[in-house]
């Protein structure tokens, strides 16, 4: 089992709870992004950096991701296609997604993008906040204690 970050737009509080969880249970932390990334010094954790270009870090986690692996990302058609391998998925703000909500979520995606795509002026996602920290926390510990 191993942990695997949507890291360009990972806030620094989820991947800093992340490199707790990691060390703490020795699991395969490796964040994946389009630019360098500081990481603490550990045999459990890694990052690697991808050249930059439309869902580079995307495709290279659903290349690397096996069945019961955990990937943190908000990219809705990439969690889709995580489950769809077996793999688990939770936002940085603490939702979860399975094979059994992610089509609902998808769904909606493609709606809200078909009415940005018009010119209807839909908003933007709240901002992160310690709520979304602790629901992250908390989802986590939930995924690590299965």
């Amino acid at each position: 089992m191993a942990i695997w970050v949507d890291a360009d737009a990972c806030p620094k509080p989820v991947k800093e709870i992340l490199f707790r969880a990691a060390t703490r249970t020795q699991l395969e932390l490796t964040l994946l992004a389009n630019q360098m990334l500081a990481v603490p010094k550990s045999p459990w954790i890694r990052s690697i950096q991808v050249p930059k270009g439309f869902d580079i870090a995307d495709n290279e986690i659903v290349r690397r991701v096996a069945a019961g692996d955990l990937v943190v990302t908000a990219d809705i058609p990439l969690a889709a296609e995580v489950i769809a391998k077996g793999g688990k998925v939770i936002t940085p703000r603490g939702e979860a997604y399975d094979a059994g909500s992610i089509a609902a979520v998808l769904t909606m995606r493609n709606f809200m993008d078909t009415l940005r795509s018009s010119g209807v002026v839909t908003g933007g996602p709240a901002a992160f906040g310690a709520s979304d920290q602790r629901e992250f926390a908390r989802q986590l510990e939930r995924y690590l204690a299965k």
